[in-house]
Parts: structure tokens; sequence; C-alpha cells
């Protein structure tokens, strides 16, 4: 069976900045893939040549078996696209924004209101249905532009950082509604400021960095690529951070990472609870106060700072592709870079 999201050697620029350079994806139908990278990588770019928004400059591309370059009108109606700020008419209901993109696609008033009602219920807004969107939360806000992209079942989604400025419940809602989604069998392509939302709700990963995929796997496979175990360690007085390092030094099995407004360190080991008892013991010798430590094994963080030298988008400047703030909405038909 051909993948339901298929790129080869996307190429796009925007001056001289080489957005993408090579991408290469495919997304086996009714999964999920995680798109990771520092804002500038050109996540957003990726999701905008695959949504019709953008056309490459080399490199073909196929959604759900249509060429997105040869017939970009019929791979529209087969795709749902949440951008990475909600879009929606200020001046509708909830109820109404929901109903006018059924019915822009072409589906009767009375099915249109009747998606609309079941949407409204899946995203805990029915009580705020008959109100204006501008008096809408900005939570609630991207949980209307999210039910938007969903109004027609699409079988194939794109979703730009969809849980963006939502709370940790409604969050959680989200991903429970993206797995649902995902076990009726849409495919989705997903990307993410959030490392533990790729951690959960991915079958596989692509890390892009520079416009290029750099690294490709699940969640356990890109883990087991840098290996080992990590000691945390948060010193309670910043001046002793240099020394705190120093004392790790013996025990490191690769560079420490050291965050300087949290006074944190981290360093790979290997030896499990007896190496983290011999580097208290340590820290004590040198009476090296700490606030914090402990012993864990690598998470998606650690992949990606090991795999781009960069923090993760979350703590990133924002920034689009071409180096520029990004300001542009949407949803079906518009994006934003990242």
């Amino acid at each position: 069976m051909p993948p339901a999201i298929h790129a080869e050697n996307l190429v796009k620029t925007f001056g001289d900045v080489r957005a993408l350079d090579g991408v290469s994806l495919d997304v086996p139908e009714g999964t999920v893939l995680g798109l990771l990278g520092p804002n500038g990588a050109g996540k957003t770019t990726a999701v905008r040549v695959l949504t019709t928004l953008l056309q490459p400059d080399s490199g073909q591309a196929r959604v759900a078996g249509v060429d997105v370059l040869k017939h970009p009108n019929k791979v529209r109606s087969l795709i749902g696209l949440s951008g990475q700020y909600a879009a929606v008419d200020e001046y509708l209901t909830g109820r109404e924004n929901l109903q006018m993109v059924g019915e822009l696609y072409q589906m009767s008033p009375r099915d249109s209101k009747a998606r609309a009602l079941e949407l409204l219920e899946w995203f805990n807004l029915s009580e705020a249905m008959d109100r204006p969107a501008k008096t809408y939360s900005g939570g609630m806000r991207r949980r209307l532009d999210l039910a938007a992209a969903l109004v027609v079942r699409p079988p194939v989604m794109f979703m730009d950082e969809p849980t963006t400025g939502l709370d940790p419940r409604n969050r959680m809602a989200l991903w429970e509604v993206i797995e649902q989604l995902v076990a009726e069998g849409t495919t989705l392509l997903l990307t993410t400021q959030y490392l533990e939302e790729a951690d959960r709700l991915a079958h596989d990963i692509a890390v892009v960095d520079h416009g290029k995929v750099i690294a490709r796997g699940t969640a356990d496979e890109l883990k087991a690529q840098i290996g080992g175990e990590r000691i945390e360690v948060v010193v309670h007085q910043p001046d002793l951070v240099a020394e705190a390092v120093a004392a790790l030094g013996p025990y490191a099995k690769g560079d420490p990472a050291v965050e300087k407004n949290t006074r944190r360190i981290t360093v790979p080991v290997s030896g499990g609870a007896k190496v983290l008892a011999d580097v208290i013991r340590e820290l004590d010798a040198r009476s090296i106060e700490i606030d914090d430590i402990g012993l864990r094994r690598p998470t998606l963080d650690d992949v990606f700072l090991s795999l781009t030298g960069h923090v993760t988008a979350a703590e990133d400047e924002n920034g689009d592709a071409d180096g520029k703030p990004s300001a542009a909405k949407g949803r079906r038909g518009h994006g934003k870079d990242a």
C-alpha cells in the first residue's frame, strides 16, 4: 500500500535561505509522523508545500495518492489543516463558523449543522456555541479552529503545533481526540514544540534542521541512538556551577549540558545508582550544596539537543523559514513558517 503522504527531495528557497534542502518523507496510512525541529528548520514550509500553499522549487509530493503539484484542488478536498494560529471569523458564533466551513465544502445545510453540533460537543464548546468567536478565550478559539479542520472528516490531517496556547487539561483532551482520529484511520503529520506530545502521539518521528531530515525513527529508536543514562544536578549557588561541572567530569561519558539560568547540569553516565551515589559523595566532599539530583533515561529533549545543538522550539526565538517573525494565520488554506 502506498504511503498516505509522500515527499521526495523537496527543495524550497526564500532568497538566500534554503528552507527545504532535499526533504523526503513517507507517512503510512493510519499513522502519525511527528515533525520536530528548531524554529526556522523548515517544518512549516514542508507542511505548506504538502498542503498546496507553496510550490517547491524542485521535488515531488503526493497526498492520499494525488500529485500535489498537478492536482492541488483534488488534494485540498482530501485534507484538513490546522495552522499555528486560530483562524476563525470573530463575528460569527462558534456554531456559524463550523457550519460555514461545511457549506464551503458543499455539505448540505442539514449535514453541516449536524456536524457542527457534533464537533462543538467533542471540543467542549457547546455552552459557548451561540456566542461570537471574538468573546472566546485564546484556548477556545484554538479548539474551534481545530474543530473546523475536522468538519469534512478528512482522510489526511496536517496539524502545525495544534496544542499551542492550550492549558494542560485541554491539551490532553486534544491528544485523546487525535488518538481517536488515528484509530479510525486518519493519517496525521504533526509538527509540535512539545516533545512529550511527539513521544505520546507519533508512531514515527523525523527531526528536521536547516531544511534537512537529520534523523528518523520511533521515539525509542531515537533515544537509543544517544544511549546511556543521565545525571541531572541543580546546584544551589550559581558561583559553584563551574566547580560542580569539574566534579562531575570523571564520571561523565560525554560533554555536560549546563543551563546557567536554572543552575542545572546534565551529564551522560553509565553505572546506574552506584555512579549516582559516587557523584553525591564527590559533591559533598567539595561542599557543593545542591537543590536536586537524579538519574534518568534519555528523553526526546536529549535527542533534540544531541542532534541539532539547539534548545527545543518552545525555548527558541520565534521566526519563520526566511528568518522573519511569522504573522500569517490560517487553517485549511493558510499556514505559518516555523
